[in-house]
């Protein structure tokens, strides 16, 4: 009985985002990759999503994947132990060791993290209670910076005096390639862009993360602009490898699936930090992984009420930041990576502080 009536609450959640959306059941089997046939079945309540399709179809249809995972697991442990006996005593066991391995997962963030991530927050409710003195031209001037240091990384030699030139009085820098001016100016409307998307309230999926890239080759490489690389690329200095071009469709889709699985578990500088490495070691493009991570990174940071966090491209910050990356990247060990990012979003958010607590009207 228990069965049909979670089954019924699956299918109605389904059916009913589906409609709302305005979408025909052909074209959400196109979107998901699966035939039409099955949406159908999962909408009657006679066949079950499997994980991957629940993840597609919370970010498809704009579902809280926590309420779909939870209503899928119950079905799946309802079908498998029925009116068992012992089936209480059993989930009661079930419940202890999740509840153990859950504390243990805790565990692996080292102190030295749980310290600034504590911080962290600590600055957070701080800069929380100053929020209505914000104003324009602070968000302006921050924003460039990020935009200055963010190709500063990259190699772009624009200063941030004429990186204000070219984006705001839209002069051309004598002795600075076409390149260096787009860099600046495509970056600018990519921050435009992610902002768009928090105000629309719009979630973190693979067709914002293309054009967010979209944006930052727009006229440098239109050819390659928002789609994912062919031909297999060696980083440069680095001794990660990043995978063939044929997985990387499946990557793209391993990573969304683990953002959407761990969105609510994570601390969001660690989900943030998490989703910039994971991006970046895919590399999923020809050009432009570094700029778009970072943009991603800060969307989610933004997304959960924190500041953009502004990874400078001085020599120091740049070797610290590809040093722990790489490490990240090759031993499996991310605690260093974590602990960077954090930093710097700690050290963001106390210079925000400083100027909005200076313009605040005595």
């Amino acid at each position: 009985m228990t069965i049909f009536i979670l089954l019924d609450v699956m299918k109605t959640l389904l059916k009913n985002a589906r409609e709302q959306k305005g979408i025909k059941t052909r074209e959400l089997a196109q979107i998901i990759g699966i035939d039409q046939a099955l949406i159908s079945k999962f909408e009657s309540g006679t066949r079950k999503p499997t994980r991957e399709q629940i993840a597609k179809l919370a970010q498809v249809l704009d579902l809280d994947y926590e309420t779909l995972m939870v209503s899928w697991l119950k079905e799946r442990i309802l079908y498998e132990i029925g009116n068992e006996e012992f089936s209480l005593k059993a989930l009661n066991l079930v419940q202890e060791e999740i509840e153990s391995n859950y504390k243990s997962r805790k565990l692996l963030i080292s102190k030295n993290l749980q310290n600034i991530l504590d911080e962290i927050d600590s600055l957070k409710s701080k800069l929380d209670n100053f929020r209505q003195f914000d104003s324009f031209r602070i968000v302006q001037a921050l924003e460039l910076e990020y935009t200055f240091e963010s190709n500063r990384i990259e190699g772009n030699t624009l200063t941030l005096r004429e990186t204000d030139l070219v984006i705001n009085e839209g002069l051309t820098i004598s002795g600075k390639s076409m390149r260096e001016h787009l860099e600046a100016i495509n970056h600018v409307e990519a921050i435009a862009y992610i902002k768009q998307l928090l105000e629309r309230n719009f979630p973190l999926n693979e067709r914002e993360l293309l054009s967010v890239h979209n944006l930052i080759l727009r006229g440098i490489i239109p050819e390659d602009a928002g789609r994912y690389r062919k031909v297999q690329v060696m980083i440069k200095g680095s001794s990660h490898m990043p995978p063939q071009p044929f997985i990387i469709l499946k990557e793209m889709e391993n990573y969304f699936f683990w953002f959407e699985e761990n969105k609510a578990k994570l601390h969001p500088v660690v989900l943030a930090a998490e989703m910039h490495e994971r991006l970046v070691t895919i590399h999923p493009f020809i050009d432009g992984n570094g700029r778009t991570s970072r943009l991603i990174m800060n969307l989610i940071l933004l997304q959960n009420g924190y500041v953009i966090a502004n990874i400078k491209g001085d020599y120091e910050t740049r070797m610290k930041y590809y040093q722990t990356l790489e490490k990240a990247q090759t031993s499996a060990n991310k605690e260093d990576f974590l602990f960077f990012v954090a930093q710097i979003e700690k050290d963001c958010l106390e210079r925000y502080l400083s100027i909005i607590s200076q313009s605040k009207p005595t």
